[in-house]
Order: C-alpha cells, then sequence, then structure tokens
C-alpha cells in the first residue's frame, strides 16, 4: 500500500514513515512544505511531495495520485494561534479530504484529539483548538471515504509500548506518539476501522486486539 502522510516532518508523522518504510507491505509517500524536509527524507530513501497545505487543493491531489491511502497528521502546534489552526487543523484536513476525492484515494486515517466529539469537555482556553478537529472529523464522517478518526489523548515522547485502550469515549489520559503511530498503521490493515472513530490512550491491551474491540 501506498500511503501519503500529510504532516510527514511532525513528531507523530515522523513515525509514521519510519513504520510504513520498515514494513514489507507499505511505501511512505512524504509530504512536507520545505526544501530540507524533502532532502532529509530523500536521504532515507522516502518518496516526497513538496506541497504547502495552504496552498493550491490540486497540488494536495497531484501528491496523493500514486497512493492508496491519506494519514493526515498535520497540526498548527501549540506554538500558533486560533488563525494557523485553522488554516491547518480544520482547512488543511478539509483541502486534503476534497483532494483525496479528486485523487481517487478512499482511503483516510485522520488524527484529532481525545474528547473533541464532547463539546462539554472543550478547554475553554483552547476551544478553538477543539472545534477545528471536531469540525473536520465531522467532515470526515460525511465525506464518503473510508475514513477512520483516531482520537489519543496526551501526547508524550517516550517509547511505545504496543499496548493501547481504545472506545468511543475514555477520560482523558497519556500516550505515547510512536503508539499513535502504530495505531495508525495498524488501522490501514485493519478494515474493521473503516468508518470507526475512537479515543485512545496508554493500556493494557496490544494495539491489534485493541483495534479489533471497536
Amino acid at each position: 500500500m501506498n500511503v501519503l502522510i500529510i504532516g510527514a516532518n511532525g513528531q507523530i508523522g515522523r513515525h509514521v514513515v519510519k513504520k510504513l518504510q520498515d514494513s514489507r507491505e507499505h511505501n511512505p509517500i512524504a509530504m512536507v512544505r520545505k526544501e530540507e524536509q524533502k532532502a532529509e527524507f530523500e536521504a532515507k530513501g522516502v518518496k516526497t511531495a513538496l506541497v504547502d497545505l495552504e496552498g493550491d487543493i490540486d497540488d494536495i491531489a497531484s501528491a496523493a495520485e500514486d497512493a492508496d491511502a491519506i494519514v493526515f497528521t498535520a497540526g498548527s502546534g501549540g506554538h500558533t494561534g486560533a488563525d494557523k489552526t485553522m488554516m491547518i487543523d480544520f482547512d488543511g484536513a478539509i483541502k486534503s479530504m476534497e483532494a483525496a476525492k479528486k485523487a481517487g484515494v478512499n482511503r483516510f486515517v485522520i488524527v484529532s484529539a481525545i474528547g473533541v466529539h464532547h463539546r462539554d469537555k472543550w478547554m475553554s482556553s483552547a476551544a478553538y483548538y477543539s472545534a477545528a478537529k471536531y469540525y473536520a472529523d465531522v467532515w470526515l464522517e460525511n465525506s464518503g471515504l473510508d475514513y477512520t478518526i483516531i482520537r489519543p489523548g496526551g501526547l508524550t515522547n517516550e517509547q511505545g509500548t504496543g499496548k493501547i485502550k481504545a472506545a468511543a469515549d475514555l477520560e482523558r489520559g497519556q500516550i505515547p506518539r510512536e503508539d499513535v503511530a502504530t495505531t495508525i498503521v495498524s488501522s490501514l490493515e485493519n478494515d474493521r476501522t473503516i468508518g470507526k472513530a475512537f479515543d485512545m490512550i496508554s493500556g493494557e491491551t496490544p494495539i491489534e486486539d485493541a483495534l479489533k474491540t471497536l
């Protein structure tokens, strides 16, 4: 499976690229927006696409033309304001979905955030972030694409354990970015995750087994 990773230079995206590259079944296509990022991935033997997510939909669709699936892990980051969050986490996600349809790519996995499907769990200090994630998810659910929405808890840089807790609704907790990446790859390999949206945090169940219970 050829997988376009939008947000490949991000912390989760880098894990996804590596796991796909290390597998025997998949080939990553890293979508990045800077020449130095492109050069770095290419030096590792990773196919790349130089595209600005705030640019034209046709450019994103062109990057996806050889893809069988798209993984959206892009995010504006905590150091930006509401305007950038809306342009990347919301509009960028929707443009990616439109590009997927234009390129004929039906499989789409998006990284969201835990609890955003409940407005009463939105943190007042960053409600714009939760709103952006929530409405991007709603758009995806109504897009006609074969979607999976992954809503991880607080992200850490600890080594992954390969074990999670996954359900439609969970109390907030933490999870290593590596385990989120492994869950993304496992979701691509498991058609049972199509049409599913779920919260996830660290747990005691192996990732593949946890996804079977959704």
